[in-house]
């Protein structure tokens, strides 16, 4: 975690405990699936549908996050109208070892279908176990890297935001756009998600700035930044960094450094209403971001504390997504509600946050809002899409 100046220090040291889990459940294991399939289980629509859930509920960290999806998952099999979900849950323990053991236990005690697990690399050993079985796996990760065959991501992706705003930026007339992106792994998975967003967007990448993850590299990198702004003309600079990582110190360095809000239009890869400190930088002012549903959200985090006394993980929602896809699919009453041609259906799901859609490839997309900081408030430019084919797809 980065040493900060003072304005930003507490804004980074409140949230570093939930950013540790979510970036733990998106980590990037070395290389993906290479498996083919995810044809999927048959299944008996008038019996209970054996779902198993695995979740790292003895994992030291992430237990409270086990526990919140599980919760999640428990309030989705109560919601459904005329389907019956027999729920599972199997401890991974946060474990490669023990998520391949128990996805394969599952299996072996007829689940049909597995939501979970929450770690990218337990996600791939639990896939690969189960692949010979024509069981798809529904995971909590947002790394797309990992997706395919029977293995399919339920996480918000990199390129579901990037698209959603270089779409926007370019329908509001940008054209070219400085990328900015802290020389890591994430950094180069943001960076290459929003080159890609650009291209089918129509936006010019006008250059790529990397710099060193610490904050003595952040400051060296500012002026750098701000001259390859001036010199490429570009009227954009996308920002990967998180409010954990660098992106505080680079709302407060780059205008200093003369990249001024009111000529370049700051854009950022994550959320920047997390905590609510971050919009008061004087570079958040004026920026774009993306939003899930907030009402959608909302309304799921109303029923999770009315049901449990305290409010949802933020990753918790994926587990209700989860069961409510299945639920919707079994509900038409056909046998091959969980094979992968079901499960991609293009007309997606009511989810916690809004509608989300799996795709062919095992990622998925989600409707995203795109929001912007005025007078340290947030506003919705542009709405959540409330369905697909519609105005932000």
């Amino acid at each position: 975690m980065f040493a900060v100046f003072t304005p930003v220090r507490k804004t980074m040291a409140k949230i570093a405990a939930v950013v540790s889990v979510v970036a733990l459940a998106g980590c990037f294991p070395e290389g993906g699936l290479s498996i083919s399939g995810g044809g999927g289980q048959k299944i008996d629509p008038n019996a209970p549908i054996p779902v198993a859930l695995l979740v790292p509920k003895s994992h030291s960290g992430a237990g409270p996050v086990g526990r919140s999806l599980e919760n999640a998952a428990r309030l989705a099999v109560s919601d459904l109208n005329g389907v019956q979900i027999d729920l599972r849950v199997y401890d991974t323990a946060g474990s490669l070892t023990q998520s391949a053991a128990q996805a394969q236990r599952a299996v072996d005690e007829g689940a049909k279908i597995i939501l979970g697990p929450l770690f990218a690399d337990n996600a791939v050993a639990a896939s690969k176990a189960v692949a010979d079985e024509n069981i798809n796996v529904l995971a909590f990760s947002n790394n797309s890297s990992i997706a395919g065959g029977n293995l399919f991501i339920l996480g918000q992706t990199f390129d579901n935001v990037a698209d959603r705003l270089m779409g926007f930026a370019a329908r509001k007339g940008k054209r070219n756009v400085v990328i900015v992106h802290p020389d890591n792994t994430e950094g180069a998975f943001g960076r290459n998600a929003i080159q890609q967003a650009a291209a089918r967007n129509g936006v010019k990448v006008a250059a790529v700035e990397s710099f060193a993850f610490s904050q003595a590299a952040v400051a060296a990198a500012a002026p750098k930044i701000a001259g390859t702004v001036r010199s490429t003309g570009a009227d954009s600079v996308f920002l990967t960094s998180t409010p954990a990582g660098a992106l505080p110190l680079l709302l407060q360095l780059l205008p200093e450094a003369g990249v001024a809000t009111t000529s370049t239009q700051y854009i950022g890869l994550s959320r920047w209403d997390v905590p609510a400190q971050t919009t008061q930088l004087k570079g958040a002012q004026g920026g774009w971001f993306a939003l899930p549903d907030q009402q959608a959200l909302a309304a799921f985090e109303r029923r999770y504390s009315s049901a449990f006394g305290s409010g949802p993980h933020q990753l918790g929602g994926l587990a209700y997504d989860g069961v409510a896809a299945i639920g919707a699919l079994a509900a038409r009453g056909k046998q091959d509600a969980l094979t992968g041609r079901a499960l991609t259906q293009s007309a997606g799901f009511q989810g916690t946050t809004g509608v989300f859609r799996l795709k062919a490839d095992g990622t998925n997309e989600r409707g995203l809002a795109v929001a912007t900081v005025s007078n340290n408030q947030v506003v919705i430019l542009d709405p959540s899409p409330r369905s697909f084919g519609g105005a932000g797809f």
